[in-house]
């Protein structure tokens, strides 16, 4: 038979070269006037594992075809058939056709320029790559079926089924093409990363994203997709190993888009095989291959850390109500100590191109901020992948805005997560990212975190800083981090607060306010995780100091006076400006603080420093300082901070708001019912990093086991 191939490279090249050794007539025709070139001057020359054979034929560009064609073929990128199609608009022959050998979804491009009843389809899945001009390498032998778009086998289909190299008919072709559709999803996963593709495909940490990106697609087919070489859309968790081992035995190790990507430094398909597809995954995906393209980032291993967090958002945090924006391939420095870390911030900082939503509908319409907030630009600058904005009480003042969820706990979704800080903690707690960063100005990282079992740590005020963050209370608070384990923590704070950590030691002594475990206050299972820490401790060697809460007490009593006041200074002139802008929760609570005149406010800031050394004295007769971290486990909502339930739930967590001191709270135990308990650490102003090295230690010695089940079946 005669035909004319137009896409001379990977896949048109190889069907070609079979066909011309097999005695057919074959015209090339492709763009690369160097491969052309090298064609007509040397041939066409297949190599690899499967054969190693040379051809002679002609090859043209494009402006060498014919007038009139009859066979035809189309084997260029997805992203050039409108080009391919416009060459053969008004050349087929009455009786001709044009075969499809691409990828993608192409039938309807081709037939726009010929007519749909001169369109064939074709499914090619072995692998091939363009070496160098005039050289093709064929990797391995796969599926080949070609077929009629409305299905039955014809005449012509036969013909060319004779003809081709290993193909077969088919009455499905389109099932076939939307089940490389799927699999060709997974390819463009795990070419963002340097990994070959078996490699991409076999380790089972990236199982849920390739799962979730083939469901995805599968589930936008209007007909039966088919499976091949391992692919099997009855079985996916299954064909993840098949495709492995399926890959592993090719001599093409990476992709194509990797190549495309990495190589020849091109453009991918990705707009012709995944612009036309819906859902978040291919949307994602296609957002990291594009931004390669532009050269914003390169193929690593990072970039399919990130891909997963997104596929882990989408599938948990949404559910959990713990998600405001996702940033799909947000920018950041190509190199650094956070490299591989994705990371979570509240939805109250400033995050380029986002409003800053503060946990209120009206803000979240408001115009997206202009620039990063510090420690935004910070993580950035540490190669984080600044992925998502986290779900927030309103205005971190307490309560949640009733158009806005709340935060659901991922240890038992009829809880809530905490506040005000409850999204980054539920994300971390499901494991979507390992780290995401809150502000506290009562114990707004430290409540969740102990509710959602990670780590919370709240540094010395201002360790970190608080440019381009909405204030509530501003000499109280702090921008804290909230983590899956203290190491990681660390990590964070190295890059946020520009210092090294410190030397390590294992604390000898740990100081209790005395009675403060036997509080009326603590549930029954929160007093014995706590007992059951310090007996762990005392086992170890550790000694405990019991210290007299008289100055802390007085210490937290100066909270309320502080906090108001400057929450009014705030938000008072929006309060009565436009008291519709807020929740009635959150308006009763800062109609409240106009009530706190200025020199009661005075008053406890000038008590708060004539305090200050006697807690210093008291905190440097222990190595740190243990408390409960909340007296109960995540309730069912959120209690407003101007209630009694409020009161009680930050009773040991603000009063070290009111002295700037660093603390860490710690899950530390389980209940019954399966919801984690925690503790809470803390240590003199400025000790953060020898806080968080302590912390460590606390960490190791407590043992504390990880969840105790599955958190994806409660989210």
């Amino acid at each position: 038979m005669q035909l004319t191939i137009i896409g001379a490279g990977a896949i048109g090249g190889t069907i070609g070269a079979h066909l011309i050794r097999a005695g057919h007539d074959v015209l090339l025709c492709d763009a690369d006037a160097e491969h052309v070139a090298a064609i007509n001057r040397d041939g066409l020359t297949i190599e690899g594992p499967v054969e190693n054979f040379t051809v002679r034929t002609l090859a043209v560009t494009p402006d060498g075809l014919p007038e009139r064609l009859e066979h035809t073929a189309v084997a260029v990128k997805t992203q050039h058939t409108p080009q391919a199609a416009e060459l053969l608009r008004g050349r087929l022959a009455s009786d001709g056709y044009v075969v499809s050998f691409q990828n993608g979804l192409n039938a309807d491009v081709l037939a726009g320029a010929v007519g749909r009843e001169r369109v064939i389809l074709s499914f090619v899945n072995f692998g091939a790559d363009l070496m160098a001009p005039g050289r093709i390498m064929q990797g391995n032998i796969g599926t080949f079926r070609v077929g009629e778009p409305a299905g039955p086998i014809t005449a012509r289909v036969r013909e060319l089924v004779g003809a081709l190299p290993y193909a077969q008919a088919t009455d499905n072709i389109l099932g076939y093409l939307w089940g490389k559709e799927a699999y060709g999803a997974m390819l463009f996963a795990g070419a963002v990363s340097d990994l070959s593709i078996a490699d991409s495909l076999e380790q089972e940490r990236w199982h849920p994203l390739m799962l979730a990106v083939a469901r995805e697609v599968l589930a936008q087919s209007p007909v039966r997709p088919e499976g091949f070489d391992g692919f099997d859309p009855d079985d996916l968790e299954g064909s993840l190993e098949r495709l492995a081992d399926f890959n592993r035995r090719s001599a093409k190790s990476h992709s194509g888009i990797y190549r495309d990507l990495m190589v020849r430094k091109r453009p991918t398909e990705v707009g012709g095989q995944l612009g036309e597809l819906r859902g978040p995954l291919t949307e994602h995906t296609a957002a990291i291959i594009r931004s390669i393209e532009r050269g914003d980032r390169t193929c690593e291993v990072a970039n399919l850390e990130l891909l997963a967090a997104l596929e882990r958002a989408e599938r948990m945090g949404r559910r959990l109500a713990a998600v405001v924006n996702l940033v799909p391939a947000p920018p950041r420095a190509a190199a650094g100590p956070l490299l591989g870390m994705p990371v979570a911030v509240k939805d109250l900082f400033d995050v380029r191109g986002l409003p800053r939503g503060n946990g209120n509908p009206h803000a979240m319409r408001s115009a997206p901020a202009i620039a990063d907030a510090a420690a935004v630009a910070s993580l950035r600058a540490a190669a984080a992948d600044v992925f998502a904005t986290t779900a927030m009480l309103e205005y971190a003042a307490g309560a949640t805005h009733p158009e806005v969820p709340e935060t659901r706990n991922p240890h038992d979704p009829a809880r809530t997560a905490g506040g005000s800080s409850g999204g980054s903690a539920a994300l971390v707690a499901a494991g979507v990212c390992a780290a995401a960063l809150g502000t506290d100005t009562g114990g707004s990282v430290r409540i969740p975190a102990a509710y959602c079992g990670v780590v919370g740590f709240k540094p010395s005020h201002l360790a970190i800083g608080q440019e381009g963050v909405q204030p509530l209370a501003p000499s109280l608070d702090d921008v804290g981090i909230l983590a899956a384990d203290v190491a990681t923590a660390q990590r964070v704070f190295a890059a946020l607060a520009f210092a090294e950590p410190s030397a390590k030691r294992k604390p000898l002594r740990v100081g209790q306010i005395a009675g403060q475990f036997d509080s009326a206050a603590l549930e029954p299972e929160v007093r014995g995780c706590l007992e059951e820490v310090i007996l762990r401790l005392r086992s170890s060697g550790w000694a405990t100091v019991e210290l007299d809460g008289q100055t802390l007490a007085q210490l937290d009593s100066l909270f309320d006076p502080i906090f108001m006041f400057e929450a009014w200074r705030v938000h008072g002139d929006r309060v009565q400006a436009d008291p519709g802008h807020f929740g009635p929760e959150t308006l009763r609570l800062l109609e409240a603080a106009a009530q706190v005149t200025e020199d009661r406010y005075l008053e406890a800031r000038r008590r708060r420093e004539e305090l200050l050394p006697a807690l210093n004295a008291q905190l440097a007769a222990c190595d740190l300082l243990i408390t409960p971290a909340v007296p109960f486990v995540a309730p069912a909502t959120t209690p407003p901070v101007d209630t009694p339930e409020g009161e009680a739930e930050a009773m040991f967590t603000r009063v070290f708001n009111v002295v700037g001191a660093p603390a860490v709270t710690l899950p530390c135990g389980w209940t019954a019912a399966g919801l984690p308990v925690a503790l809470q650490v803390a240590g003199a102003v400025g000790s953060d990093w020898q806080l968080l090295s302590d912390a460590a230690a606390v960490e190791s010695a407590v043992a504390f086991p990880r969840a105790p089940g599955p958190i994806e079946k409660n989210s």
